[in-house]
């Protein structure tokens, strides 16, 4: 059964691995949840009590609303292939979700990071402060940086391509600064690795092999703790970062929408709430009555 809708997401809704897997989690863990009952004789109450048990461990709405809706996907399958009659998350309604903006990093914060000698001249350095320079200069996503190949990156077009949520294909710019670190962790990726064949990623383990969500996430976090008190610092604030700072420096929503990769401009519009804040301390300070 698990098999079948894992080909329908793959072969059908042309979903990458990511997702997939994702969705499968998601489903395994209510399996888990429903101990010997069958998904087949599932009822709304079983969803509700499964909703229930994972408020009661503490996970945030979004985390809840995400396990949610891979189920209804799944449900929907077996309602359409006729392995189920009747569909137990028909009435099945998401959690209300309290809106928390992440707080971006400065201009003050991301210059101090880059300019201030943070990054060792070792292999890890190198990598680490390209990673985070391609992060913040591009706005990718963590897993479209894992996945980047040496053949993604055209330096003298001074080009990335990536492949973004469901196999989206796009084309970013690269800066002359970001191109620097590029190329600096390259030559540093050569000689620890004495140019003997690694794995075919860009990113690499210092074992040579592709990087992982986790110490992606580590990295940035260690980093970032040196130059910002911020709770969070995550990839995800990294590309709150980059489009907040463009929004600032007067690029359009459209534009960013595309860098980012986004499907549509309301996923893109979550970004203006902090270009607002800023316009608005721009505008106490520079207003002559804003202190009458």
């Amino acid at each position: 059964m698990l098999q079948k809708f894992k080909q329908y997401l793959i072969k059908e809704k042309n979903y990458s691995p990511l997702t997939v897997k994702a969705y499968l989690r998601d489903i395994e863990n209510f399996r888990a949840f429903l101990q010997t009952k069958s998904f087949t004789v599932v009822q709304n109450q079983d969803v509700r009590a499964w909703i229930a048990s994972m408020s009661n461990k503490g996970m945030s709405e979004k985390t809840i609303n995400r396990k949610v809706a891979s189920l209804k996907s799944f449900y929907k399958f077996l309602l359409k292939t006729g392995t189920i009659s009747n569909n137990p998350l028909q009435h099945i309604s998401g959690l209300k979700v309290s809106k928390k903006i992440p707080l971006p990093f400065s201009t003050d914060e991301m210059t101090n990071l880059f300019e201030q000698n943070i990054f060792d001249e070792s292999y890890e350095g190198f990598r680490d402060k390209a990673l985070i320079g391609l992060l913040y200069y591009t706005g990718i996503r963590r897993a479209e940086l894992i996945h980047i190949r040496e053949q993604d990156i055209d330096f003298h077009k001074k080009e990335l391509k990536v492949l973004g949520k469901r196999n989206k294909e796009r084309i970013i710019p690269l800066l002359s600064n970001v191109i620097e670190y590029l190329n600096a962790y390259r030559q540093a990726k050569i000689e620890f690795f004495n140019n003997e064949q690694t794995d075919a990623y860009f990113f690499l383990t210092r074992r040579g092999k592709k990087m992982y969500e986790m110490l992606v996430y580590r990295i940035i976090n260690s980093y970032l703790s040196r130059v910002s008190l911020k709770h969070k610092k995550s990839p995800h604030i990294l590309r709150h970062t980059f489009a907040t700072h463009l929004l600032n420096n007067g690029a359009d929503l459209n534009s960013i929408k595309e860098l980012l990769g986004h499907s549509s401009l309301a996923a893109t519009q979550v970004y203006t709430h902090s270009s607002i804040m800023e316009l608005k301390k721009i505008y106490q300070k520079a207003h002559p009555r804003s202190r009458k």
